[in-house]
């Protein structure tokens, strides 16, 4: 009886002292994340904007071509024809891409990412039978791929915020 009353304890003691070690191991991670986790999500805009720019100065690469092109076509009152606006806009995501990467003028990057978010959104409101199966509650897949765009606007306010030092880390 004795030696079982040992035993428990002792496996008692050492699935607390796990615990224990679980809890810091765990708020080691955490501490990581907070002091790290903007830096991430900044270059992980950085490459999904450089990457998805960099398709766009090359016709039939990009599957956002179309929709772009005919998007800045009717914004533009059929001004800015899409032999000049996909070369544009390929410029546009990659100076967002690249200001997002180097961590330079990140002011002027999330002021661009708005801008090109505004024109991202546009073709819900010009192209809502392309956009939505039912208008405006059931998107199709090129409606859900531009309302995700929530995220990356999101995630601008979250690095301007840090780069302002708004955002700090406990």
């Amino acid at each position: 009886m004795q030696i079982a009353k040992i035993f428990a304890i002792k496996t008692i003691e050492k699935i607390m002292n796990t615990q224990q070690k679980l809890k810091s191991l765990e708020k080691c991670i955490y501490s990581w994340m907070a002091r790290n986790g903007v830096t991430a999500l900044r270059l992980s805009m950085g490459i999904v904007f450089f990457w998805f720019g960099f398709q766009k100065f090359f016709p039939g690469v990009s599957s956002a071509q179309d929709i772009a092109t005919r998007t800045i076509e009717v914004l533009s009152f059929g001004i800015v024809p899409p032999a000049l606006s996909m070369p544009l806009l390929a410029a546009w995501e990659v100076l967002i891409g690249l200001g997002f990467l180097t961590g330079k003028f990140i002011k002027a990057t999330v002021v661009l990412l708005f801008l090109q978010m505004a024109g991202t959104f546009a073709p819900l409101v010009v192209f809502p039978a392309e956009t939505f199966s039912v208008v405006p509650i059931v998107p199709t897949i090129v409606g859900q791929y531009i309302i995700k765009n929530i995220v990356l606007i999101a995630a601008g306010f979250i690095i301007l915020a840090q780069h302002q030092g708004m955002l700090t880390v406990k």
